[in-house]
């Protein structure tokens, strides 16, 4: 029987309620990435980013393994999200809470105690993330390796730029940066073994390298 106008259906309003229900499907989809990926993250600093599964995801979660494998499709896509979410976390524990720390050698002292409270706590379970993974990735070329040494770079680069700004204000001499940024790298990746060990003395040995690095700091 044919459909008067009046009982005709309101097609801009079905596709409408379609288009509701597909953004309702992707935010579901982006919440669930965005859970797996966190606790990916917890089992990487543990294992390593080799010791990460569906298998092992779906049981720790009560997710199912094929909705996992939905969501990641590849383990190597799962590698790079967990990659991607320690960074985001890593941002948020330890550069984002001294953005209004004046810059160069104060924000050095602020980046340096946030970094020892993120591996003292720590805000992984293994601690340091990339002091478990870089080891397991740095002689294997690939995508998951350039993500790791990205994330390096960056962490490289925000301590460079203090040390930079710490040289314009007379604070710290300028041809010395790259290897005072080298130090502080060293002594955190050392800091961060022998609090894994139980040594909270070592906490007090990188304030120590900080203060030698910036005696001329008034």
């Amino acid at each position: 029987m044919p459909v008067s106008g009046r009982d005709a259906p309101d097609h801009d309003t079905a596709r409408a309620g379609t288009a509701q229900s597909g953004d309702r499907r992707r935010e579901r989809g982006t919440r669930s990435r965005r859970i797996i990926s966190r606790h990916a993250v917890d089992i990487a600093s543990l294992d390593g980013l080799d010791g990460l599964s569906f298998g092992r995801l779906a049981d720790d979660l009560d997710i199912s393994k094929a909705g996992i494998q939905t969501l990641f499709r590849t383990k190597e896509a799962l590698q790079l999200a967990t990659v991607e979410a320690a960074g985001e976390a890593f941002a948020e524990a330890v550069v984002a809470p001294v953005r209004s720390v004046p810059e160069g050698a104060p924000r050095i002292r602020a980046l340096v105690e946030q970094w020892i409270a993120y591996a003292a706590q720590p805000l992984f379970p293994g601690g340091c993330f990339w002091g478990a993974n870089l080891p397991e990735f740095d002689s294997r070329p690939g995508p998951v390796r350039d993500a790791l040494q990205r994330q390096r770079d960056v962490w490289l680069g925000t301590l460079t730029r203090q040390f930079e700004r710490a040289a314009a204000d007379r604070r710290f001499d300028d041809d010395e940066i790259d290897l005072a940024v080298f130090q502080i790298d060293a002594v955190l990746n050392a800091a961060n073994i022998a609090l894994r060990l139980g040594d909270s003395e070592s906490t007090r040995k990188v304030h120590r390298v900080v203060d030698g690095l910036l005696k001329s700091e008034s």
